[in-house]
């Protein structure tokens, strides 16, 4: 018997393989996403200026990048002794003014070399519940603690979502034409803006992004990460204790199916190898003077030393 109703994916059309280049921009998600590209030693640069959850926000710092508006100091503001940038995350601020945007502007310059050079982007959206900051009248990307006083919330529009997901490619696509797009909507709900209210966030999302699919299709695709969590893993047994946030087991078999469906198949030995590797250095023997052990540190080199031939770029520590 059948306990579950597992989503249909189809196979990627462009696979991620050890030589493509990822960018991941978005949600918290998109970082535990990151966190499996990183133990497989993928090349993957994820949110360099912070978690990002709304698509008009993620669109803003991809313009901002493309077209090389280097970060002033009518860009930022002090508050609660940091310097703080409403386009980008708290953990990017810094208590100097002068490094602040000296950082910034680093990133700024990194990250468009990383989209230029990527094969891959994939974006994960959270909500489309935002924050309009009354002076401006800007959406931010975060708030910084800024008493809720000085700005209105509201729920973005599915059109003004897809027109901004539009955006957001035509940018990319403009520096790295090549590039393949993969969307997907964060699984973890966001239960302080209210169950309705999260549920109709989600729908928008998803009502843009397919949108979107029906008609760019050729060069891009959706991970319904969203609906895997939602659907096939329906239990509060893959919640972590908040009953909010996706647990390690619901992140194991998330990454599962992503790879079932992303991951070219060839890549799954050199993902195998990688594994047998990284539990190999996470080891702690009783005896580490022991000759055992320091045999069995030389035949982990000598591991490390064959996959690194065939790919140069992965390192171990």
């Amino acid at each position: 018997m059948n306990f579950t109703t597992k989503i249909p994916i189809s196979k990627s059309n462009f696979p991620i393989n050890y030589t493509s280049k990822i960018v991941s921009l978005g949600s918290c998600f998109a970082e535990n996403m990151a966190e499996k590209f990183a133990f497989y030693k993928f090349q993957n640069t994820t949110n360099p200026f912070g978690i990002i959850f709304n698509p008009v926000s993620i669109e803003r710092i991809v313009q901002r990048i493309v077209d090389k508006e280097l970060f002033t100091e009518e860009d930022i503001f002090f508050h609660n002794e940091q310097w703080h940038c409403f386009e980008v995350h708290s953990e990017v601020s810094h208590q100097d003014k002068e490094q602040f945007l000296k950082n910034l502007n680093a990133i700024l310059e990194a990250t468009l070399q990383q989209i230029i050079q990527a094969t891959h982007v994939i974006i994960t959206y959270g909500t489309s519940w935002v924050y309009r900051l009354k002076s401006s009248n800007e959406i931010v990307a975060n708030c910084h603690k800024v008493p809720q006083n000085h700005f209105d919330k509201e729920i973005i529009s599915v059109e003004i979502i897809e027109k901004s997901i539009r955006n957001t490619m035509d940018l990319i696509s403009k520096v790295s034409p090549n590039c393949h797009f993969i969307f997907t909507v964060s699984p973890v709900r966001h239960i302080k803006d209210g169950f309705v209210e999260n549920q109709r966030s989600k729908a928008h999302l998803i009502t843009a992004l397919q949108s979107i699919m029906n008609r760019e299709s050729e060069m891009t695709s959706y991970f319904p990460s969203y609906e895997i969590l939602m659907d096939e893993l329906r239990d509060y047994r893959f919640y972590e204790k908040d009953m909010l946030h996706p647990n390690a087991i619901a992140l194991d078999y998330i990454w599962e199916r992503f790879c079932e469906s992303t991951i070219s198949e060839e890549s799954f030995i050199i993902m195998n190898d990688v594994a047998t590797i990284q539990k190999g250095l996470a080891h702690r023997p009783f005896n580490p003077n022991s000759e055992s052990h320091q045999q069995f540190l030389r035949n982990l080199q000598q591991k490390i030393a064959q996959l690194q031939h065939q790919l140069p770029f992965l390192t171990f520590s």
